[in-house]
């Protein structure tokens, strides 16, 4: 195996094409909608500025590794380009075509192309209406791509812009792409993006025996990388079956670093549309796996929590779940939830359990507050066990600390970025 980081400090050449996303239906996807006199438009940034460009937009680092290949890419809507203020951008498939890059076929993760189906919710195959390309769905029928699925393929493209959170799915989903190639012998190739959440380590480690799509390796809840930096590690750690390696390269982000904010020009999933909710995230997703809703069904997404187990003594703020974009059939569906509305806090740098804890105290029927789903989230049974037995935050935070430090050792292999 052989890792390849390009260093590379030459001005990025940039395509500019402006991208139009429109929904399809059920077998259909459109990559966008552009006209047919569009031909990609090369522009410089200059390179003393801190801008951050995405891997995406380093085209003069990966564009000689697909030329001549037989290309498959993983994206969804993130999955773009950006012109120098991003907000303007063109989709990578796109782009490539542009650029007369062979790319056969698009593998679709959790959420879909399109990035608006709901959590858990079957994705099925497609065909995009504009380029006819095949869409391969990762979340469907298979959550690995299969060996006929990449039989006609000389190299597979990873873009996905992660949020920074272990039961976040995309980072399964590059686990399984990952073991596919490396079992097809097939190199993959990924452009890295920010992670927003990137700027601290919290939560629990995961144990292997609750190992599942929502946690698939012993890190905490928020692990603090890229998705490049990411791969790094499941490869170092031969997390792959049978301890195999895929050959990787990773397209990395030119002026980024852990600590410098970044806030997502596009939302990665329907329920998280802005900052808040993805700051939020690691916190508030622990309610998916109790009574509480954490805002599905509402404008505030990851913002807000509520229940109609709640005391509504305790809690002032209320609000009604209602069927939306991404949430179908949402948790307490047209019941008055009383809870907590957050979407006013500044950025945290910390997983925060006293939500979770206060919810917990103030739920009536509390055996029935936690459902199986939340040691998986949380990655062991110790978390819930905790909580129902009354010990603090602080107390709990301090339980983790010894894994911490033994995760922040082995992360430190692999970071791509200070």
């Amino acid at each position: 195996m052989r890792f390849k980081m390009f260093k590379n400090r030459v001005f990025p050449i940039i395509i500019v094409l402006v991208l139009v996303l429109i929904s399809c239906g059920n077998k259909t996807n459109d990559i966008s909608k552009t006209t047919e006199t569009e031909k990609s438009e090369l522009t410089t940034i200059d390179s003393k500025t801190e801008t951050i460009l995405v891997g995406a937009n380093n085209t003069s680092q990966y564009l000689s590794l697909l030329k001549g290949k037989r290309v498959g890419i993983v994206a969804n809507q993130t999955s773009v380009i950006f012109k120098s203020d991003n907000n303007q951008y063109t989709h990578v498939v796109d782009s490539l075509l542009a650029l007369n890059i062979d790319v056969k076929q698009v593998f679709a993760p959790e959420h879909g192309f399109r990035g608006n189906a709901d959590a858990g919710e079957v994705v099925k195959d497609g065909i995009d209406t504009k380029t006819k390309l095949p869409i391969v769905s990762l979340y469907g029928k298979n959550k690995k791509p299969t060996k006929a699925q990449l039989a006609d393929l000389d190299i597979i493209v990873f873009d996905i812009q992660d949020v920074g959170a272990r039961f976040y799915t995309y980072i399964s989903s590059l686990h399984y792409v990952m073991e596919a190639c490396a079992e097809a012998k097939i190199p993959i190739l990924i452009l890295d993006r920010p992670n927003p959440n990137g700027h601290y380590i919290d939560g629990p480690i995961l144990e292997m025996t609750h190992k599942s799509f929502v946690g698939m390796h012993p890190i905490p809840v928020v692990h603090g990388m890229t998705i490049g930096e990411y791969a790094q590690m499941i490869n170092g750690e031969y997390w792959l079956a049978n301890g195999i390696k895929c050959e990787l390269t990773v397209i990395p982000i030119k002026n980024y670093t852990h600590k410098k904010p970044y806030s997502l020009p596009i939302k990665p999933s329907p329920n998280l549309p802005n900052d808040v909710a993805i700051n939020l995230y690691p916190s508030l997703c622990f309610f998916e796996g109790t009574n509480v809703s954490a805002g599905r069904g509402t404008s505030g997404q990851f913002q807000v929590y509520g229940s109609p187990f709640l005391d509504k003594d305790d809690y002032t703020f209320k609000f009604v779940p209602q069927p939306n974009v991404g949430a179908k059939y949402p948790k307490h569906k047209g019941e008055i939830c009383y809870g907590e509305d957050l979407r006013d806090l500044k950025t945290s740098s910390m997983l925060n359990l006293d939500y979770l804890i206060r919810a917990y105290n103030n739920s009536v029927g509390k055996q029935k507050f936690f459902n199986d789903f939340f040691t998986k989230l949380a990655g062991t049974k110790q978390l819930q066990q905790q909580i129902e037995n009354g010990i603090s935050e602080n107390d709990i935070k301090a339980s983790w600390e010894k894994g911490h430090a033994e995760f922040k050792t082995m992360r430190s292999k692999y970071l791509i970025y200070d």
